[in-house]
């Protein structure tokens, strides 16, 4: 998601660095432009958003539905390794009705996907998104997209999916990384955790290995984090968790 204003404080870093490794990428936007962006039939502003969402992902299911099992939606302030998110979706069924992001607690049942960690809909749940909207199940109820978009998901029997890794750790991150990765004292959750379903850990435990995104990333630090994740490597290191391994000792002992 992005609009007019961002495409060159923000859309063009983006597509320098994260948005390569997609297997396809749609620049959502109010205006068609030669980057290229998806002119949606919407206004900018944050009132809007969740019609944005709408109209995208209506524009998706209309266009695009065929050439992918599984579709992020994140916005232009975030940075997402693709190669993790891949992972994270290697276990699941793209015809099951699955939606995956970092949960949230409270308003809406079930839960919802913050919006700014960015969430995943399977193609099942993406047909029934859209179902929603054309059978008036889901409607625009809220200005808030996250919280009206897990509305519409719960309404159409799509399953919050837990995108924790197998240490429980998680990999969806509405913040960037220095709200998380600092050790704390023992202390009240502060604002930024208060929803979340999870509890939260503050920390190195905070975060899985295999990180899918942070949030509130601008410019240069999506060059910075870009280097850190595919580039920096300390000499002589070697890498030592393999949640493949974890998984295959769990199902080993559960079978004996």
């Amino acid at each position: 998601m992005t609009g007019p204003k961002n495409m060159e404080s923000r859309t063009k870093h983006i597509r320098e660095t994260w948005a390569n490794r997609c297997h396809k990428v749609l620049y959502m936007s109010s205006v068609e432009t030669g980057f290229p962006t998806v002119k949606l039939n919407v206004s900018e502003g944050r009132e809007n958003l969740y019609w944005k969402t709408i109209r995208a992902f209506q524009y998706i299911y209309q266009h695009h539905l065929d050439e992918a099992d599984w579709f992020l939606k994140a916005d232009d302030d975030t940075f997402v390794v693709i190669e993790n998110l891949r992972y994270t979706l290697s276990s699941l069924d793209p015809e099951k009705p699955l939606y995956l992001g970092r949960r949230f607690t409270p308003f809406i049942s079930q839960g919802y996907m913050s919006g700014g960690a960015g969430y995943v809909l399977s193609k099942e749940a993406l047909r029934r998104f859209v179902k929603g909207f054309d059978s008036g199940n889901c409607t625009h109820f809220s200005t808030v997209e996250d919280i009206a978009l897990g509305k519409c998901m719960e309404t159409m029997k799509v399953e919050p999916t837990d995108s924790r890794d197998v240490k429980g750790r998680q990999t969806f991150h509405p913040y960037p990384p220095d709200y998380y990765l600092v050790r704390q004292p023992p202390r009240p959750r502060p604002w930024y955790q208060l929803y979340d379903h999870y509890t939260p850990v503050e920390g190195p435990g905070c975060c899985s290995d295999f990180v899918v995104s942070f949030h509130y990333i601008y410019g240069v630090q999506l060059y910075v984090l870009e280097y850190l994740t595919y580039h920096l490597r300390p000499y002589g290191y070697k890498y030592r968790f393999n949640p493949d391994e974890i998984t295959l000792l769990k199902n080993t002992t559960e079978s004996t």
